[in-house]
Protein backbone atom coordinates (compact mmCIF):
# COMPACT_ATOMS: atom_id res chain seq x y z
CA UNK A 1 0.00 0.00 0.00
CA UNK A 2 2.90 2.40 1.08
CA UNK A 3 4.72 1.87 -2.56
CA UNK A 4 1.62 2.32 -4.30
CA UNK A 5 1.07 5.83 -2.33
CA UNK A 6 4.71 7.09 -3.27
CA UNK A 7 3.81 6.40 -6.73
CA UNK A 8 0.76 8.30 -6.43
CA UNK A 9 2.40 11.36 -5.00
CA UNK A 10 5.07 11.02 -7.47
CA UNK A 11 2.74 11.23 -10.33
CA UNK A 12 0.55 14.55 -8.73
CA UNK A 13 3.95 15.90 -8.21
CA UNK A 14 5.25 15.64 -11.82
CA UNK A 15 1.45 16.55 -13.35
CA UNK A 16 2.13 19.72 -10.75
CA UNK A 17 5.79 20.51 -12.50
CA UNK A 18 4.38 19.96 -15.98
CA UNK A 19 1.44 22.47 -15.27
CA UNK A 20 3.74 24.84 -14.05
CA UNK A 21 6.19 24.85 -17.11
CA UNK A 22 3.14 25.18 -19.36
CA UNK A 23 2.03 28.19 -18.19
CA UNK A 24 5.43 29.75 -19.95
CA UNK A 25 6.52 30.14 -23.43
CA UNK A 26 9.01 26.83 -24.69
CA UNK A 27 12.22 28.55 -24.60
CA UNK A 28 14.84 27.26 -27.06
CA UNK A 29 18.59 25.88 -25.62
CA UNK A 30 20.25 29.85 -26.15
CA UNK A 31 16.95 31.51 -24.13
CA UNK A 32 17.28 28.60 -21.78
CA UNK A 33 21.10 29.86 -21.54
CA UNK A 34 20.27 33.44 -20.63
CA UNK A 35 16.98 33.25 -18.59
CA UNK A 36 17.16 29.99 -16.78
CA UNK A 37 20.99 29.98 -15.92
CA UNK A 38 22.22 33.04 -16.38
CA UNK A 39 24.63 33.49 -18.75
CA UNK A 40 24.73 37.07 -20.78
CA UNK A 41 24.56 37.38 -24.38
CA UNK A 42 27.56 39.33 -26.65
CA UNK A 43 27.30 43.33 -26.34
CA UNK A 44 25.87 44.32 -29.90
CA UNK A 45 24.57 41.21 -30.79
CA UNK A 46 20.86 41.34 -29.03
CA UNK A 47 17.89 42.93 -31.58
CA UNK A 48 17.05 45.46 -29.15
CA UNK A 49 20.05 46.94 -28.07
CA UNK A 50 19.41 50.22 -31.11
CA UNK A 51 15.58 49.26 -31.31
CA UNK A 52 13.77 52.71 -31.43
CA UNK A 53 10.02 51.76 -31.41
CA UNK A 54 7.31 53.27 -29.35
CA UNK A 55 5.75 50.48 -26.98
CA UNK A 56 6.39 47.73 -24.02
CA UNK A 57 9.20 45.44 -23.88
CA UNK A 58 7.65 42.24 -22.24
CA UNK A 59 9.14 38.89 -20.43
CA UNK A 60 10.35 36.80 -23.15
CA UNK A 61 9.31 33.25 -20.64
CA UNK A 62 6.23 35.07 -18.77
CA UNK A 63 4.88 37.74 -21.54
CA UNK A 64 5.10 40.00 -18.41
CA UNK A 65 5.36 43.55 -18.85
CA UNK A 66 8.69 44.96 -17.96
CA UNK A 67 9.64 48.24 -19.42
CA UNK A 68 8.15 51.23 -21.57
CA UNK A 69 9.90 52.42 -24.71
CA UNK A 70 9.54 55.90 -23.02
CA UNK A 71 12.32 54.92 -20.77
CA UNK A 72 14.93 53.15 -22.88
CA UNK A 73 17.90 55.02 -23.43
CA UNK A 74 21.48 54.76 -25.23
CA UNK A 75 24.12 53.97 -23.06
CA UNK A 76 26.59 53.10 -25.48
CA UNK A 77 27.16 49.31 -23.61
CA UNK A 78 25.76 47.19 -26.37
CA UNK A 79 23.10 45.76 -24.01
CA UNK A 80 19.34 47.21 -24.16
CA UNK A 81 19.60 50.27 -21.54
CA UNK A 82 16.43 51.66 -19.63
CA UNK A 83 16.58 53.78 -16.60
CA UNK A 84 13.06 52.53 -14.84
CA UNK A 85 10.94 49.61 -15.03
CA UNK A 86 7.34 49.38 -15.01
CA UNK A 87 5.99 49.26 -10.88
CA UNK A 88 6.19 45.95 -9.53
CA UNK A 89 7.65 44.64 -12.66
CA UNK A 90 11.11 43.80 -12.34
CA UNK A 91 12.67 42.26 -8.61
CA UNK A 92 16.01 43.15 -7.53
CA UNK A 93 18.50 40.20 -6.24
CA UNK A 94 22.18 39.51 -5.12
CA UNK A 95 24.41 38.55 -7.89
CA UNK A 96 26.04 35.27 -7.00
CA UNK A 97 29.33 37.00 -8.22
CA UNK A 98 28.89 38.88 -4.41
CA UNK A 99 29.57 42.30 -6.09
CA UNK A 100 26.40 42.98 -8.57
CA UNK A 101 22.64 43.36 -8.29
CA UNK A 102 20.90 40.92 -10.87
CA UNK A 103 17.22 41.79 -12.05
CA UNK A 104 14.65 39.22 -12.51
CA UNK A 105 11.13 39.14 -13.95
CA UNK A 106 9.14 39.44 -10.78
CA UNK A 107 6.14 36.98 -12.01
CA UNK A 108 8.58 34.12 -13.20
CA UNK A 109 12.05 34.78 -11.78
CA UNK A 110 13.68 34.79 -15.50
CA UNK A 111 17.19 36.62 -15.38
CA UNK A 112 17.33 39.69 -17.36
CA UNK A 113 20.29 41.26 -16.85
CA UNK A 114 21.72 43.38 -13.96
CA UNK A 115 20.78 46.83 -12.71
CA UNK A 116 24.04 49.77 -12.02
CA UNK A 117 24.11 53.37 -10.35
CA UNK A 118 25.80 56.52 -10.43
CA UNK A 119 26.42 56.58 -14.32
CA UNK A 120 25.05 59.44 -14.66
CA UNK A 121 23.19 58.40 -17.90
CA UNK A 122 19.78 59.80 -17.20
CA UNK A 123 18.54 62.21 -14.64
CA UNK A 124 17.53 58.91 -12.69
CA UNK A 125 20.97 57.89 -12.36
CA UNK A 126 20.01 54.15 -12.90
CA UNK A 127 20.95 51.51 -16.00
CA UNK A 128 18.84 48.43 -16.32
CA UNK A 129 21.23 46.39 -18.40
CA UNK A 130 18.93 44.00 -20.24
CA UNK A 131 19.84 40.74 -22.52
CA UNK A 132 17.52 41.05 -25.65
CA UNK A 133 16.75 37.19 -25.50
CA UNK A 134 14.97 37.87 -22.22
CA UNK A 135 12.72 40.44 -23.75
CA UNK A 136 9.79 40.68 -26.36
CA UNK A 137 8.19 43.47 -27.77
CA UNK A 138 4.82 44.77 -27.79
CA UNK A 139 4.38 47.84 -30.54
CA UNK A 140 2.31 50.81 -28.87
CA UNK A 141 -0.67 50.16 -31.19
CA UNK A 142 -1.62 46.92 -29.35
CA UNK A 143 -0.22 47.44 -25.87
CA UNK A 144 -2.37 46.63 -23.56
CA UNK A 145 -4.16 49.02 -21.62
CA UNK A 146 -3.65 49.29 -18.12
CA UNK A 147 -4.59 51.81 -14.99
CA UNK A 148 -4.03 53.27 -12.17
CA UNK A 149 -5.14 52.87 -8.06
CA UNK A 150 -3.54 54.14 -5.45
CA UNK A 151 -4.87 53.38 -2.13
CA UNK A 152 -3.08 53.61 1.81
CA UNK A 153 -4.55 51.23 4.60
CA UNK A 154 -1.86 51.37 7.44
CA UNK A 155 1.07 49.08 7.10
CA UNK A 156 1.61 48.81 3.07
CA UNK A 157 2.53 45.17 3.68
CA UNK A 158 -0.75 44.37 4.26
CA UNK A 159 -2.55 46.05 1.65
CA UNK A 160 -0.78 44.87 -0.91
CA UNK A 161 -0.53 41.35 0.28
CA UNK A 162 -4.56 41.37 -0.53
CA UNK A 163 -4.61 43.28 -4.15
CA UNK A 164 -1.60 41.12 -5.05
CA UNK A 165 -3.94 38.44 -4.99
CA UNK A 166 -6.87 40.19 -6.91
CA UNK A 167 -8.11 39.13 -10.22
CA UNK A 168 -6.77 41.62 -13.27
CA UNK A 169 -4.32 43.37 -11.19
CA UNK A 170 -0.92 43.42 -13.07
CA UNK A 171 1.30 44.65 -10.31
CA UNK A 172 1.96 46.12 -7.34
CA UNK A 173 4.40 48.63 -5.80
CA UNK A 174 4.50 49.83 -2.11
CA UNK A 175 5.84 53.47 -1.03
CA UNK A 176 5.01 56.95 -0.18
CA UNK A 177 2.42 59.82 -1.06
CA UNK A 178 0.81 63.01 0.10
CA UNK A 179 3.82 64.22 2.28
CA UNK A 180 6.32 67.49 1.71
CA UNK A 181 9.43 65.61 1.18
CA UNK A 182 11.01 64.74 -2.38
CA UNK A 183 11.92 60.54 -2.77
CA UNK A 184 11.51 59.95 1.26
CA UNK A 185 12.81 57.02 3.15
CA UNK A 186 11.21 54.67 5.74
CA UNK A 187 12.75 56.17 8.44
CA UNK A 188 12.18 60.07 7.54
CA UNK A 189 8.49 58.69 7.14
CA UNK A 190 8.17 56.91 9.96
CA UNK A 191 9.34 59.79 12.09
CA UNK A 192 5.68 61.65 11.17
CA UNK A 193 7.29 64.91 10.32
CA UNK A 194 6.94 64.37 6.35
CA UNK A 195 2.87 64.05 5.99
CA UNK A 196 3.13 61.03 3.73
CA UNK A 197 1.35 58.21 4.18
CA UNK A 198 2.15 54.51 3.33
CA UNK A 199 0.61 53.28 0.67
CA UNK A 200 0.39 51.13 -2.01
CA UNK A 201 0.41 51.97 -6.75
CA UNK A 202 -1.91 49.28 -8.58
CA UNK A 203 -1.62 48.62 -11.94
CA UNK A 204 -4.42 46.80 -13.23
CA UNK A 205 -6.24 45.70 -16.23
CA UNK A 206 -9.68 47.17 -17.04
CA UNK A 207 -10.74 44.77 -18.71
CA UNK A 208 -10.57 41.99 -16.19
CA UNK A 209 -11.37 44.57 -13.48
CA UNK A 210 -12.85 47.67 -12.33
CA UNK A 211 -11.51 50.53 -9.80
CA UNK A 212 -14.80 49.91 -7.91
CA UNK A 213 -14.28 46.28 -7.63
CA UNK A 214 -10.84 47.07 -6.24
CA UNK A 215 -12.16 49.42 -4.31
CA UNK A 216 -14.55 47.08 -2.77
CA UNK A 217 -11.90 44.60 -1.58
CA UNK A 218 -9.62 48.20 0.01
CA UNK A 219 -12.27 48.43 1.98
CA UNK A 220 -13.20 44.84 3.12
CA UNK A 221 -9.41 44.29 3.79
CA UNK A 222 -9.10 46.84 6.84
CA UNK A 223 -10.53 48.67 9.41
CA UNK A 224 -11.81 51.90 7.88
CA UNK A 225 -12.97 53.27 11.04
CA UNK A 226 -10.30 53.27 12.80
CA UNK A 227 -8.94 57.06 12.84
CA UNK A 228 -5.24 57.00 14.22
CA UNK A 229 -3.58 54.40 12.34
CA UNK A 230 -4.38 51.13 11.57
CA UNK A 231 -4.69 48.06 14.33
CA UNK A 232 -1.50 48.35 16.65
CA UNK A 233 0.29 50.95 13.54
CA UNK A 234 -0.50 54.84 15.20
CA UNK A 235 0.57 57.46 13.39
CA UNK A 236 -0.04 59.86 10.45
CA UNK A 237 1.68 57.48 8.06
CA UNK A 238 -1.00 54.72 8.72
CA UNK A 239 -4.35 56.37 8.09
CA UNK A 240 -6.99 55.43 5.78
CA UNK A 241 -6.62 57.29 2.65
CA UNK A 242 -7.51 57.14 -1.01
CA UNK A 243 -5.34 59.04 -3.48
CA UNK A 244 -7.91 59.36 -6.74
CA UNK A 245 -6.24 59.45 -10.04
CA UNK A 246 -9.59 60.71 -12.09
CA UNK A 247 -12.65 62.64 -11.25
CA UNK A 248 -14.22 59.27 -11.86
CA UNK A 249 -12.34 57.49 -9.37
CA UNK A 250 -13.27 60.05 -7.05
CA UNK A 251 -17.40 59.83 -7.31
CA UNK A 252 -16.92 55.86 -7.53
CA UNK A 253 -14.76 56.15 -3.44
CA UNK A 254 -17.52 58.72 -2.84
CA UNK A 255 -20.67 56.29 -3.83
CA UNK A 256 -19.19 53.32 -1.82
CA UNK A 257 -18.20 55.77 1.14
CA UNK A 258 -21.89 56.65 0.98
CA UNK A 259 -22.95 53.31 1.13
CA UNK A 260 -20.97 52.48 4.17
CA UNK A 261 -22.10 55.34 5.84
CA UNK A 262 -25.97 54.17 5.28
CA UNK A 263 -24.97 51.16 6.82
CA UNK A 264 -24.12 52.15 10.14
CA UNK A 265 -20.23 52.70 9.29
CA UNK A 266 -18.51 55.99 10.79
CA UNK A 267 -16.16 56.09 7.56
CA UNK A 268 -12.77 57.48 9.09
CA UNK A 269 -11.05 57.20 5.11
CA UNK A 270 -9.59 59.91 3.50
CA UNK A 271 -9.95 61.22 0.06
CA UNK A 272 -7.47 63.02 -1.55
CA UNK A 273 -6.06 63.72 -5.30
CA UNK A 274 -2.84 61.40 -6.18
CA UNK A 275 0.25 63.66 -5.77
CA UNK A 276 3.90 62.54 -6.42
CA UNK A 277 4.36 58.67 -5.66
CA UNK A 278 7.14 57.47 -3.78
CA UNK A 279 8.23 54.04 -4.36
CA UNK A 280 10.03 52.19 -0.86
CA UNK A 281 13.05 50.62 -0.32
CA UNK A 282 13.57 47.19 -2.10
CA UNK A 283 13.03 45.24 1.37
CA UNK A 284 9.76 46.81 1.23
CA UNK A 285 8.37 45.17 -2.27
CA UNK A 286 6.47 41.40 -2.13
CA UNK A 287 6.87 41.71 1.61
CA UNK A 288 4.44 38.73 2.76
CA UNK A 289 5.56 37.08 -0.32
CA UNK A 290 9.14 36.94 -0.33
CA UNK A 291 8.46 35.88 3.57
CA UNK A 292 5.97 33.31 3.39
CA UNK A 293 3.53 35.52 6.28
CA UNK A 294 0.38 36.53 6.27
CA UNK A 295 -0.76 40.23 7.41
CA UNK A 296 -0.88 41.41 11.43
CA UNK A 297 -3.49 44.18 11.20
CA UNK A 298 -5.44 43.18 7.89
CA UNK A 299 -7.99 40.99 7.60
CA UNK A 300 -11.07 39.68 4.92
CA UNK A 301 -14.42 40.75 5.77
CA UNK A 302 -17.31 41.67 3.66
CA UNK A 303 -19.26 44.84 4.25
CA UNK A 304 -20.88 45.58 0.61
Amino acid sequence: MRKYLIIFIYIMLTIIQAQEVMKYKILTPFEQKVILFKTTERPWSGEYVNHEEDGTYTCKQCNAPLYRSTDKFDSHCGWPSFDDEIPGAVKRVPDADGSRTEIVCANCNGHLGHIFTGERFTDKNIRHCVNSVSLNFIPNEVEPATEKAIFASGCFWGTEYYFQKAPGVLSTTVGYIGGNKKSPSYKQVGSGRTGHKEAVEIIYDPSKTTYETLAKLYFETHDFTQTNGQGPDIGEQYLSYIFYTSKDQKETAEKLIDILKDKGYKVATFLDEASDFWKAEDYHQDYYKNNGKTPYCHFKKEVF
